[in-house]
């Protein structure tokens, strides 16, 4: 399982250096909008769709997303994507964490299976428009999640005695979550006083240099705890649906939803504060 887990990672790595750097922007599209249409049909089965309705309802909300956000790139319609998803995960996907998720066969299950693809929609847009701004800074917006996760992973094995959500995901503990953060802190404070030319065109930098230190601590702050959020909420949407994976698209690692679960509630947030540079 391990070895396996490693090369799907591996892979994945590769691919996305590929289409980052590899000066393709054809590649980068192609890649885009698979992953969107695997995310966006996990999504619907997650929420109790069959596996060829959710299909169907992905083609064509991915073939939309393509002549949105590809073909006629409005920016205004970028920012009321990311609105719109911060709003979803702020007043209704957040409380579901203590209230607990409807049932499969509801009214109000129905609408929330619909404001979470558009949560997706918005996340893929984000990365649309980051990508514009320079791949690096993509990654550098991305990295945020992965710097928090990673550690909040070792802090947890090391430090990790009150469970975060024994409910929804019992491997998490508040311990994790918070040395997760304090290293995103710490990540990002080095990267601008330290980073020089070479990480001049990150966020993280462009954020100081408009909103300047106390800001920027809060920003990194609110991302962390909002790359927890995505996190947990995926993790109850499988136990709910009675699931171990979103998928077992990625051999080792699940579907699609596995490895962007973090990111879902962040890169639209990063987005409307990019708007504000």
């Amino acid at each position: 399982m391990l070895k396996t887990r490693v090369i799907t990672a591996v892979v994945l790595l590769a691919v996305l250096l590929a289409v980052l750097f590899g000066d393709f922007y054809p590649g980068f599209v192609a890649v885009i909008l698979a992953f969107l249409l695997a995310g966006i049909t996990e999504g619907f089965q997650l929420f109790g769709r069959s596996r060829k309705q959710s299909l169907i309802i992905g083609v064509f909300w991915t073939a939309a997303f393509a002549y949105a956000f590809l073909y006629q790139q409005n920016p205004q319609a970028y920012k009321l994507w990311f609105v719109l998803s911060t709003a979803f995960w702020l007043l209704r996907f957040v409380p579901c964490l203590a209230t607990g998720l409807p049932p499969l066969a509801t009214t109000r299950n129905t609408v929330i299976g619909y404001m979470y693809p558009i949560s997706v929609i918005a996340c893929f847009a984000a990365i649309v428009m980051f990508f514009k701004v320079s791949a690096v800074y993509l990654l550098s917006v991305m990295a945020l999640v992965w710097i928090a996760d990673i550690f909040a992973y070792f802090c947890g094995k090391a430090f990790g005695k009150r469970k975060l959500a024994p409910t929804i995901s019992p491997g998490k503990s508040w311990e994790g979550a918070i040395g997760g953060g304090i290293f995103v802190l710490l990540i990002s404070a080095a990267v601008i006083l330290f980073g020089g030319e070479a990480l001049a065109g990150t966020f993280v930098v462009a954020v100081q240099a408009k909103f300047g230190w106390a800001m920027t601590l809060l920003i990194l702050m609110v991302i962390t705890a909002a790359s927890v959020v995505g996190d947990l909420f995926e993790s109850q949407l499988k136990r709910r649906a009675g699931v171990k994976d979103s998928s077992n698209l990625l051999p080792g690692h699940g579907g699609v939803l596995d490895r962007i679960d973090a990111l879902i509630p962040v890169l639209p947030l990063a987005a409307l504060i990019h708007t504000a540079l």
